[in-house]
């Protein structure tokens, strides 16, 4: 029981400290939330998405890595590397922070343009496949029969993190506009990125 609430918890923080980063995903979901305009559905398509990404990372690269010595040494490393420089571009926002901006793309209160552009900053994303299906699927393959509890964890975050954003846009508007506040923020992310770029690097 101790074992996967580890595993949940460090599937929780690793995917916290890769989705508050400063992003086209995140700047449209606080615009929609702020505008109040098809907030739920914005919210609903990040998350879903999220649940099919993981799982298909921690199931499939995950489990995939998980069965093979050689394969998981080499993704360790790939995903260690991966994670100190990710840390390292987060430390230097920390020192050069900008503000959040949220105009993004027009939509026109269409709902179906807000559906696409939803799914084309989700979908169309290199990023999010690097983030997922490697890199949490890897780190989840670190935790053996526990990477389904870090799925679990990893779930959990995304759901607070984008609930939060998109429907406590109004409160949190001016927070994420303040350069100041990504600076903390991108400190958190930078320290977590490196910790876990060495556990990896270390384990390999």
């Amino acid at each position: 029981m101790e074992d996967a609430l580890f595993s949940a918890a460090a599937g929780f923080g690793a995917t916290m400290a890769l989705i508050v980063a400063i992003g086209a995903q995140n700047a449209f979901v606080l615009r929609q939330g702020i505008r109040r305009e098809a907030v739920l559905v914005v919210v609903l398509i990040c998350i879903v998405s999220d649940v099919i990404l993981v799982s298909l990372g921690v199931g499939g690269v995950g489990a995939l890595v998980g069965t093979s010595p050689e394969a998981l040494t080499i993704v360790a490393l790939v995903g260690g590397a991966f994670l100190l420089c990710y840390g390292a571009l987060a430390a230097r926002r920390a020192f050069k922070p900008a503000a959040l901006e949220t105009g993004g793309p027009e939509t026109g209160g269409s709902l179906r343009r807000i559906v696409l552009t939803t799914l084309a900053l989700t979908w169309l994303n290199p990023h999010v496949y690097l983030d997922t299906l490697l890199l949490l699927g890897a780190i989840a393959a670190g935790h053996g029969g526990g990477r389904w509890a870090f799925g679990v964890g990893s779930v959990l975050a995304s759901v607070i993190w984008f609930l939060v954003l998109g429907f406590g846009a109004r409160l949190l508007s001016g927070f994420f506009r303040n350069p100041a506040s990504w600076r903390v923020l991108d400190g958190l992310v930078a320290a977590t990125m490196i910790a876990l770029g060495v556990t990896l690097v270390v384990s390999a």
